[in-house]
């Protein structure tokens, strides 16, 4: 259903510089345009603006703060959403986008940026992100002709308790979607900073896939990641990882699953974040 707010929309990821990130955020921005009636502009936090604009079909990509610099500028007492395309509460949205929207206000006072939630509240039974998941396990399944493998959902790793909590609770409502299908349901992180205070992000993806029951036999990696990149999808970190420990246990077999970023059920969240936005943002 189109929506009447007729203020722009930011989808904002946090930036790679791989151009495949930003051409997967066009493609969600327009999926959502579509699906809200809203123009939606596809805008990341760092990094992307350093890939070549050849590599994105000529378009160069856009970074939050120059974006917001620029409506602000032509509209000073506007106002505009802003969708972070996020799991959880990582540094990026608590501290990082605060004070941008600082340093904004403190040129263009009368801006309004209204923020949207992240996708995934550990509070909340909606159980629509898990499914996808879910869904993509079954299907990576299928196709390899396994009957009933291991998952391990695996996320980028994070100095945010929060967003490893909201790991930890999709691998819990994982584990109810899929059931007796798996022989068991698993959360690691592809890395993590080093000390004691960090644990919560363990275990770490190599060394899950060296510990039983993970360590044999047949096992989906299942991707919490939203677009491909450095670290997921083929040639990422996490393939390597994989066949890492592949080549050490010929016991063990991995297939991975897809970043989400392509699932259209995830527009379907978007738009209900779009519709819960806050205003103002602070």
């Amino acid at each position: 259903m189109a929506t009447s707010d007729s203020s722009p929309c930011y989808l904002c990821d946090n930036g790679s510089l791989r151009p495949e990130s930003t051409l997967s955020l066009r493609r969600v921005a327009a999926a959502l345009a579509a699906r809200t009636g809203r123009r939606v502009v596809p805008v990341s936090l760092l990094h992307s603006d350093k890939v070549p604009a050849e590599k994105l079909g000529g378009e160069p990509a856009v970074l939050l703060e120059q974006a917001l610099q620029a409506h602000f500028a032509a509209e000073p007492d506007g106002a505009v959403s802003l969708l972070p395309l996020f799991f959880g509460p990582s540094a990026a949205l608590t501290e990082y986008i605060p004070d941008r929207l600082r340093a904004l206000r403190a040129v263009h006072s009368q801006a309004c940026v209204r923020l949207a939630p992240w996708l995934v509240d550990v509070t909340s039974p909606d159980r629509r992100v898990a499914g996808m998941l879910a869904d993509q396990v079954r299907g990576v399944a299928r196709a390899a002709g396994w009957t009933r493998p291991a998952v391990l959902l695996v996320d980028h790793g994070s100095p945010q308790r929060g967003v490893t909590a909201v790991r930890d609770h999709l691998a819990e409502q994982l584990r109810a979607e899929l059931g007796d299908r798996v022989t068991a349901v698993g959360a690691a992180s592809m890395e993590r900073r080093a000390g004691a205070a960090y644990a919560f992000n363990d275990p770490l993806l190599a060394t899950a896939l060296r510990t039983a029951p993970f360590d044999r036999g047949e096992v989906v990696v299942a991707l919490q990641f939203l677009a491909p990149g450095r670290h997921a999808g083929a040639g990422g970190d996490i393939a390597e990882i994989c066949r890492a420990a592949e080549a050490e246990r010929p016991v063990l077999r991995t297939r991975m699953t897809e970043p989400l970023a392509a699932e259209a059920g995830l527009v379907e969240v978007l738009a209900d974040r779009l519709g819960a936005t806050r205003e103002p943002a602070e």
